[in-house]
């Protein structure tokens, strides 16, 4: 019996409340696991789970073990990565979840030069705009734009986006050109809205100019929950959005979209690479998400004018 898998176990079936799902982050047996935290168990001669047909339950001598574990755990796999340098132990599958136009127009791209500076790991990346449960989709990390709402995970900031205010010239033509935030509100204008992390939540935008400040809020015939689709109902003459500037400068410079409100600023929407506490930050992922900093700030800042700040 390895102590160190059954305490992975304990832990693992902690996260995700499913002997189930425990097993398949291991990619193990559910039986192997029930073993595991039953021999645990057994050794401590505590009650560390209290199991039940629908589900688990964490015993408080087991919340009380869990709590160590984990750190124990964490000084394990730190103790690792201190062996060899960050360089060879960068290898293994990696699995990101990256929203897609991010993934399209940026990362994919400069995947080549990843894979050449880190040959041995094995980039697994999803591409949704969607919330993510990091433990039970066995996902290392997502990368997202926007405040990190949820503070029992780890964020590290990858830069800012700058985004700005965009139509196409089919709506400008229809709808006329606005000259305050103010009258997107009303008709003749129109604003397609973006779904926050699937919550059917719309952001309200707030745009400056000087002191003063404009929360545009606005109703929508179109919301849709994915930046290419954003993108494309900005593209159609849907309405008005609000873009980063490295997904709308390809569009620009063809003319499908114009910059409105020149005189007024959005505040910049920040974008992290986030991962659960558990997993910690092995050499691979920190491998990619500091390359991915890197990459983002260079390319964006040198090609499309100082995007990323």
């Amino acid at each position: 019996m390895d102590r160190f898998d059954t305490m992975q176990a304990f832990a693992r079936v902690v996260e995700t409340g499913s002997f189930t799902k425990a097993a398949e982050t291991m990619r193990v047996s559910r039986t192997t696991v029930t073993q595991w935290v039953q021999q645990l168990e057994s050794r401590l001669q505590v009650k560390l789970l209290s199991r039940t047909t629908r589900k688990v339950k964490v015993t408080d001598a087991g919340a009380a073990f869990y709590a160590r574990v984990i750190r124990l755990l964490a000084d394990v796999e730190d103790a690792e990565n201190s062996v060899a340098q960050a360089h060879w132990l960068a290898e293994g599958p990696l699995r990101v979840d990256v929203p897609s136009p991010l993934a399209r127009m940026i990362l994919i791209p400069a995947l080549p030069a990843f894979h050449a500076r880190y040959p041995r790991i094995q980039v697994i990346m999803r591409v949704s705009d969607r919330t993510v449960d990091l433990l039970d989709e066995n996902v290392d990390c997502v990368i997202r734009g926007g405040p990190i709402s949820d503070q029992s995970l780890v964020a590290k900031r990858l830069g800012e986006l700058r985004l700005q205010t965009y139509a196409s010239p089919e709506y400008v033509r229809r709808a006329g050109q606005p000259t305050h935030p103010g009258e997107l509100e009303a008709s003749p204008h129109q604003v397609v809205g973006y779904l926050w992390a699937h919550k059917n939540q719309h952001f309200p935008y707030a745009m400056r100019r000087g002191q003063e400040l404009v929360h545009v809020r606005s109703t929508h015939r179109l919301a849709v929950d994915d930046g290419n689709a954003y993108l494309a109902a900005g593209v159609a003459g849907l309405g008005v959005v609000w873009l980063p500037d490295y997904m709308a400068s390809d569009a620009v410079a063809q003319g499908a979209l114009v910059r409105l409100l020149t005189d007024w600023q959005l505040d910049p929407m920040p974008l992290h690479a986030v991962f659960h506490p558990s997993r910690r930050m092995s050499a691979r992922l920190e491998a990619f998400v500091d390359w991915t900093a890197e990459h983002i700030a260079a390319l964006i800042a040198s090609k499309r004018g100082d995007q990323i700040e």
